[in-house]
């Protein structure tokens, strides 16, 4: 049976859910918990995502009531399958043995080692056929094939060029899936969530049981087309952000330093224009921020009252010459959700005492989920942090390099530290999973010290702030 009952009393949601940026429903965690049933049974040995969709079943013929139920599904193939009955159906099934996929896939691999160039072009050509077999639905009762969502989606000349056609693996996504068997059925989707099951991946870092928002370079298209018909809610980045107070630290006639509050934003983003940086502008027309922090991150900021003091403070920052102290608390455990013990670094003395030691692993962006980093031993850029454990759960982290989420991903990575910094939605167990209060009022990470030399007078500058957590 692939439609699940789902028996409560928990109110439905208003709209239907922003599938890239959300709290998960409390619908949705409870189905959640049914599918992670059937999951430990089947016991996977690969880290996977799975998704919930919960759904209004049609009115019964005896009372004329509408309940409620959910689909399961999970992304690619579930231990080399795509059949199993728990779970909805693949839009496309690519994997019949006998179908035309498969038997021009074992054509290419024969004839490969005769011909590399041909057996290229045919892979290629194989490809763009199997995308044309997945036509998607949207709410509305709409088709299109995948190319032709693509390419719609990618309209603009420059962009058409960039993205000719979607990623291999496009369309075998949890929300597609789940939404295309939905709507094929006649079943109104109420609310949706995805979370992650298993370890780790080596690149990429996610937390067992953890809730995650679809991806955005596979999906976003995808879903933009489906999602067309329903209620959504709004994309909480097109939000206006709170005003804020940002007190100042130091400031003097060519710079300030600042201490940025959690949840603003250093720059301007793609929606809101609330940041540090516009505030910091109508006070003073040239200023320019030096460095940025994470929107959670708060702490230590330099800002530049000119382009001349802009440039020689950056020439520091390109040279290493600054020194940042950050200050974080670790989620307690590195599995909250399973209760699991400290698995400590070599470099680190046993579980309780002081330790220190230095992380080094490089990074890169996943162009398939941004702003997600992801590590990559062979193309992503140095990244190394020393750090030094304060306590049990807190740890004051040094970064030598300066690339972007660096402290969380080298403390969430089981070749870093292993446990995440609490609060911490992309590489942590955000909101729901942690066991930590303080979680759901932001992201455990503070910029709590900064070395530099004042770019006029030469003096050697040395600020901090005090750890608001």
């Amino acid at each position: 049976m692939v439609v699940h009952p789902l028996y409560t009393d928990i109110p439905k949601p208003e709209r239907f859910t922003y599938p890239f940026n959300y709290e998960p429903h409390p619908l949705c965690q409870l189905a959640a918990k049914e599918v992670q049933q059937e999951i430990a049974r089947i016991n996977p040995q690969e880290g996977k995502m799975f998704g919930v969709l919960v759904v209004s079943l049609p009115p019964s013929p005896s009372d004329g009531r509408g309940d409620l139920g959910f689909l399961a599904a999970y992304s690619g193939l579930l231990e080399g399958r795509n059949d199993w009955e728990y779970f909805v159906p693949p839009i496309y099934d690519a994997q019949q043995p006998d179908g035309y996929f498969k038997q021009q896939e074992q054509i290419i691999s024969l004839t490969s080692h005769l011909s590399p160039l041909t057996s290229k072009q045919m892979s290629q050509q194989l490809q763009e056929w199997l995308f044309h077999q997945y036509i998607i639905r949207n709410a509305r009762g709409q088709e299109k094939d995948l190319v032709e969502i693509w390419q719609d989606y990618y309209d603009r000349p420059k962009l058409r060029t960039k993205y000719p056609l979607p990623p291999g693996g496009t369309g075998d996504c949890c929300a597609p899936k789940l939404l295309q068997y939905a709507f094929l059925h006649g079943l109104k989707p109420v609310c949706m969530a995805e979370f992650w099951w298993g370890p780790s991946t080596k690149t990429e870092v996610r937390q067992h049981l953890n809730y995650y928002p679809a991806c955005r370079g596979k999906c976003k298209p995808i879903l933009t087309w489906m999602l067309q018909g329903l209620d959504v809610d709004p994309d909480p980045e097109q939000l206006s952000y709170e005003q804020m107070e940002i007190p100042v630290v130091y400031e003097d006639e060519w710079l300030l330093v600042v201490d940025k509050p959690s949840g603003l934003l250093s720059v301007p983003g793609r929606f809101a224009t609330y940041s540090v940086e516009t505030v910091m502008q109508q006070r003073y027309p040239d200023s320019k921020i030096v460095h940025r922090l994470d929107m959670g991150t708060s702490g230590l900021l330099i800002v530049a009252k000119t382009m001349e003091v802009y440039k020689l403070l950056q020439e520091q920052f390109v040279k290493h010459q600054v020194k940042k102290k950050y200050v974080a608390q670790l989620e307690a455990s590195p599995n909250p959700s399973e209760g699991g013990e400290i698995t400590a670094r070599k470099a680190l003395l046993p579980f309780g005492e002081v330790g220190r030691g230095s992380i080094s692993l490089p990074l890169r962006p996943d162009p398939m989920n941004r702003p997600r980093q992801v590590v990559d031993m062979e193309h992503g850029k140095r990244a190394v942090t020393e750090y030094e454990y304060l306590n049990n759960n807190m740890v004051a982290l040094w970064p030598q390099t300066g690339r972007t989420h660096q402290l969380r991903i080298h403390c969430a990575h089981p070749d870093g530290l292993g446990r995440p910094i609490v609060g911490d939605e992309l590489y942590g167990f955000g909101k729901a999973n942690s066991q930590q209060p303080q979680a759901k009022s932001r992201l455990m990470l503070h910029a709590a010290e900064i070395w530099f030399r004042h770019p006029v007078t030469g003096e050697t500058m040395h600020l901090t702030s005090p750890i608001p957590f």
